[in-house]
């Protein structure tokens, strides 16, 4: 796998076996949310298994940029809190990059701050969906707003007197969720999230063992203001949404049994693991722990695959990793449906047709759809020029299905998998 220059092309050979142990990067969920939750508690978090990518790194940035002294080495970053009141005023706007997660979370916590604040961030950042927050914000009484009025960044975020709501949001997401969340613990009485569907639940797991008071029930979730976070060590299992592209590669590449070890296994993010189950996947979880953030060694063994549908309920709990089950389905016998899943246009670039223009390339028989994609499995594919997007999730993808491909894949722009997985091309 060869790269070049800063963004760059990147060339994928064939595999003809994966055999062996691995660990992949720490989850980017939580590796976030441990930066900054820990900024807004007393003391020392000290954090392991941290995930050095570009977009956590991005976090890191904001919270150094108010006032927060964070270390960080090979094996741990240590996050020196200040409490829920620490934070001051950054002299610059806040570079979010290209993190969606750092731009929505971050904008519930300035809500609640007495200084004024500017969020930015890259040109794909620019362009996502912002209003998701504004509104349940402005329902807060926070003074945020569009700068551009596209609904869009750069944000503005002025202080003011917040009041807790009971939020009823139209999209199942765990940013939109967490942003409300924490500005509820700056408002004025409790604050509660209720979401057509489960997504998510770290922000409430992380809180609640840092000292806050988050409660569940159903999809609802409920935060009382004002609670004293107090500094721990946290321990963050590998991202399930990074071991999925060695567990694709693991089914469709021949002769392959792999061992990815400590994944994050959290109910609300395992989507994954039921669909490739019911696509006929040898996979068995080993070594489960369940204390905090649940976790295990999964084993994946080479498959024959088959055609599912994909919808619903389960959406959330895989949103990111429906551009390698895509990839997935093109190697299954016979037909997926993945439905209810028009989230991924909105994300660093549209999925749906991204995936579909780069599978078609590829000789797939693959259609997209409104909110999802219709895939008829089993063409034989072949490499050729695929374009990334600068998605990290795209490349990667792609990259899965160049394993097991005749001829060569190139990836165009294949390197931005740093953001989320520095190291991936050299694992794979």
């Amino acid at each position: 796998m060869s790269t070049n220059k800063m963004i760059s092309d990147i060339t994928i050979p064939k595999n003809t076996s994966l055999r062996g142990e691995i660990t992949v990067p720490g989850d980017k969920s939580i590796s976030h949310r441990a930066v900054m939750f820990g900024s807004l508690a007393e003391g020392t978090t000290e954090i392991t298994g941290f995930l050095p990518g570009a977009d956590c790194l991005s976090t890191i940035s904001c919270f150094r940029s108010m006032g927060i002294e964070i270390e960080q080495t090979a094996d741990r970053v240590l996050v020196h809190g200040k409490g829920l009141h620490g934070l001051s005023r950054p002299k610059t706007a806040l570079d979010v990059g290209n993190s969606g997660t750092t731009m929505r979370l971050i904008s519930g916590i300035l809500a609640g701050q007495d200084f004024d604040a500017r969020l930015t961030g890259d040109p794909s950042i620019r362009r996502r969906p912002m209003r998701r927050i504004i509104t349940p914000l402005t329902e807060m009484n926070a003074r945020i707003r569009s700068e551009n009025g596209s609904g869009c960044a750069p944000l503005m975020i002025r202080p003011s007197a917040l009041h807790g709501i009971s939020y009823h949001s139209p999209v199942a997401s765990a940013q939109v969720k967490s942003c409300v969340l924490l500005a509820g613990m700056y408002a004025k009485g409790s604050t509660s999230v209720t979401e057509p569907v489960l997504s998510r639940n770290h922000t409430e797991i992380m809180l609640n063992y840092l000292g806050a008071n988050v409660t569940t029930e159903g999809t609802t979730a409920s935060i009382e203001p004002e609670p004293k976070l107090v500094g721990r060590a946290i321990n963050v299992p590998g991202d399930i949404s990074s071991a999925a592209y060695f567990l694709a590669a693991g089914l469709i590449t021949p002769n392959s049994e792999l061992l990815i070890k400590n994944v994050g296994v959290n109910p609300t993010r395992d989507g994954i693991i039921e669909v490739l189950r019911n696509m006929g996947a040898d996979i068995t979880l080993l070594d489960q722990t369940g204390e905090g953030e649940p976790a295990a060694d999964i084993l994946v063994r080479t498959s024959s695959l088959h055609g599912t549908e994909i919808g619903g309920a389960i959406i959330p709990r895989l949103i990111d990793e429906l551009p390698v089950i895509a990839v997935l389905a093109a190697f299954a016998d016979g037909t997926t449906v993945i439905r209810d899943a028009a989230e991924l246009k909105v994300k660093e670039s549209n999925r749906i047709d991204v995936m579909t223009a780069n599978l078609k390339a590829m000789g797939a028989d693959v259609t997209a759809t409104e909110d999802g994609m219709i895939i008829n499995g089993g063409r034989p594919l072949h490499g050729t020029l695929v374009d990334s997007h600068l998605d990290h999730r795209v490349a990667m993808s792609l990259a899965v299905a160049g394993t097991v491909c005749d001829g060569e894949m190139i990836i165009k722009g294949g390197s931005c998998v740093d953001i989320s997985f520095p190291g991936f091309y050299e694992m794979l």
